[in-house]
C-alpha cells in the first residue's frame, strides 16, 4: 500500500520514494583529551559549516568530564558568526528534563526548567544541554544536536538537542533543549565545553544532511 499526495508517490510498499530520502555525510570527528573546548569552524581543518547543507548534526559520544558534578556543572554549546573569534550569539531557548535514580526512589516526569541557567531569553552565554555532570570513572554523556540552515542570512537559526547522562548522585537524566539563535548573520562555527573543567575523553562528530 502506498501513500500518494497530490498525485505524487511519497511511500511505496513501506519504502520512501526516490527523491524524498536524505543521507548523512561525515564531515569531521573531534576527539577530546583533557580538552577545554571542541570547536567546529567552517573552512578550518576540513570543517564544512556553510550552505552546502541545510541541516547539520553533531553527535556526542562518551563525553567525560574532569570535574566533580553538581547542579551547576554541565555540558554546553554556543555559536559564532565571526569564524570563532566570539561565541556569544544571542539565543532564546527552552529546557525540559526527566530523571530516575539508580535506587528507584526518586524520579520525575518531564518538567520545564525555568531557571535562567537552563533556558535563555536573548542570552549570549553558553547554552546548557545537560542537567548535571559527574567525573566518576564510568560516567559519560551522549546525545545529538541538530542545527538548521546556519548559513541563512534571512532567518534565525533553530536548533534541537537531545542528550542523556548519568548525573550527579547517580541519576539517569534525559534533557531536551530547543531554541533559536536570534541572528540573520550566518553561523560559521560551533563550540562545545563544560562550564567548569575539561572534557577528559569522548568524541563529537559533525554530519551534513542532504
Amino acid at each position: 500500500m502506498g501513500l500518494i499526495s497530490n498525485s505524487t508517490t511519497i511511500f511505496d510498499a513501506g519504502a520512501l520514494a526516490s527523491g524524498f530520502s536524505g543521507s548523512m555525510t561525515l564531515i569531521k570527528k573531534l576527539t577530546a583529551s583533557s580538552s577545554g573546548t571542541l570547536s567546529f569552524v567552517d573552512g578550518s581543518s576540513n570543517v564544512v559549516l556553510d550552505s552546502t547543507y541545510k541541516e547539520y548534526v553533531f553527535v556526542y559520544n562518551n563525553i567525560h568530564s574532569s570535574s566533580e558534578g553538581s547542579d551547576d556543572s554541565y555540558f554546553a554549546f554556543q555559536a559564532s558568526t565571526d569564524s570563532g573569534s566570539n561565541y556569544n550569539t544571542t539565543c532564546t531557548s527552552t529546557y525540559w528534563v526527566q530523571y530516575n535514580a539508580e535506587n528507584g526512589n526518586t524520579h520525575a516526569a518531564p518538567s520545564y526548567r525555568g531557571q535562567s541557567n537552563f533556558h535563555k531569553s536573548q542570552g549570549t552565554d553558553f547554552q546548557r544541554i545537560t542537567y548535571q555532570q559527574n567525573n566518576d570513572n564510568q560516567i559519560c554523556t551522549g546525545g545529538i544536536l541538530h542545527l538548521y540552515d546556519p548559513s541563512s542570512t534571512t532567518f534565525v537559526k533553530h536548533f534541537m538537542s537531545r542528550i542523556t547522562t548519568e548525573g550527579y548522585t547517580n541519576y539517569a537524566h534525559g534533557s531536551y533543549v530547543a531554541g533559536y539563535f536570534n541572528t540573520t548573520s550566518a553561523i560559521d562555527a560551533v563550540q562545545f565545553k563544560f562550564n567548569s573543567g575539561n572534557m577528559d575523553a569522548g568524541t563529537i562528530t559533525l554530519y551534513g544532511i542532504v
